[in-house]
């Protein structure tokens, strides 16, 4: 047994760190009372994680003190900090230990906030200089005049947060090496700017207004979810479409996702067949579509049309029955001779009794050479008898297999 100890003990330190920082942040600091040799091992641990999992106080209180005593015994730098934990409140404890961490060369913050005061982040946070990794849950957050930007920062998660249109669009462009960026449900502003160059990664939630993508043309996956409401009596010049605004600045994107009322806002303005520049790396497409809607569908149609490199597209149906099936048959009957020369995979989720839905999806088995597997779930709660209808022998690919 000393034997065993011993070699445990005398493993490598970064074999050790590894070791402790899969354990509860409590049950590491107990492993100092194991002999001499263990008593500094945690208080170096550089990732210090306070959440639900790892501590296990029943009030704030409680919760205080075992931060406090972590920060005060830890020795060396922090690179990861994080707190979340149901019984932490937005008080003036936290402002204290972030003004700690931003004398340890912080590389990594996570702060989330679940009662129901929104908590303010204090100024110090806006001078640590090495921070990678940014992410806040129902915060506060107003720029110091000193701040001069994230030099490091690579990625910026943002939920609930309160802030300005200047505020966000000032951290955007005062972080160059920004790669990956989160919205959630913020508030403060209806309407921003993202002008980001390295920017790839972009996930948007929330009821927006409008944005507007400006030098982004490293992104390379974007998911939309946004519920915006389209006031036709607010669009002026129907010249400006919003799918052509929306793509100006993707041209590398590989992954798009499409959710709640997105494809709509896309489908305002004048509609081109295609896209004047095609979207040569996009492969993966996931929306949501009306197919009682026929500007949403021939917005689809357009996209998928300028995506040469199309490989896997996902259908969210929403559920709606007023059917446009004369209207869409008609534009599919006119295009059945354009082919989707990539597209193997087809998920087709929530499908009703709409016949748009029907005669779009035989436009895919018409126009896919090379589809492997189409999948179909109707939903549970209305049979659709219209789907015997759908031949599978009138699939362009031979390979192809329709799934139910």
């Amino acid at each position: 047994m000393g034997m065993e100890f011993d070699r445990l003990s005398n493993l490598p330190l970064d074999v050790l760190e590894q070791i402790l920082s899969c354990l509860p942040i409590k049950e590491a600091v107990k492993t100092s009372v194991l002999s001499s040799n263990w008593r500094y091992k945690s208080a170096t641990l550089p990732h210090l994680v306070f959440d639900d999992q790892c501590v296990s106080a029943q009030n704030h209180a409680a919760f205080v003190k075992i931060v406090d005593h972590v920060l005060h015994s830890h020795i060396g730098p922090i690179h990861k900090f994080k707190l979340s934990h149901h019984h932490l409140e937005a008080t003036s404890d936290i402002d204290r230990w972030i003004l700690h961490l931003s004398r340890n060369a912080i590389k990594e913050f996570i702060l989330e906030i679940w009662t129901r005061r929104r908590y303010s982040i204090p100024s110090c946070l806006f001078s640590c200089r090495d921070i990678a990794h940014l992410e806040l849950y129902h915060c506060l957050v107003k720029l110091p005049p000193q701040f001069k930007g994230f030099g490091s920062l690579k990625s910026m998660d943002f939920q609930r947060v309160h802030l300005s249109q200047d505020v966000l669009e000032t951290m955007i462009a005062c972080c160059p090496l920004l790669e990956k960026l989160t919205l959630a449900n913020c508030h403060g502003f209806t309407r921003f700017k993202i002008n980001a160059p390295n920017l790839q990664i972009f996930d948007l939630e929330g009821d927006y207004e409008d944005f507007i993508l400006e030098n982004t043309s490293n992104l390379a996956q974007v998911c939309i979810d946004l519920d915006v409401k389209v006031d036709q009596r607010q669009i002026l010049d129907l010249n400006c479409s919003n799918l052509l605004k929306f793509f100006a600045d993707l041209p590398n994107i590989r992954r798009l996702k499409i959710q709640s009322c997105f494809l709509k806002y896309l489908a305002v303005g004048a509609l081109p067949e295609k896209l004047p520049e095609p979207c040569l790396h996009l492969e993966f497409v996931s929306v949501c579509v009306s197919f009682s809607d026929l500007d949403e569908i021939l917005t689809l149609l357009c996209l998928l049309r300028s995506s040469p490199a199309l490989k896997n597209l996902e259908i969210l149906v929403p559920q709606d029955h007023q059917a446009v099936a004369r209207e869409v048959k008609s534009w599919l009957h006119d295009h059945v001779n354009f082919h989707f020369t990539q597209l193997r995979f087809v998920k087709i989720t929530d499908l009703s009794g709409v016949n748009a839905a029907l005669d779009f999806i035989r436009f895919l088995l018409l126009s896919s050479p090379v589809l492997e597997k189409m999948t179909i779930k109707p939903t549970s709660v209305i049979d659709i008898p219209e789907l015997d209808k759908v031949d599978p022998f009138m699939c362009a690919s031979e390979r192809a297999k329709i799934i139910y």
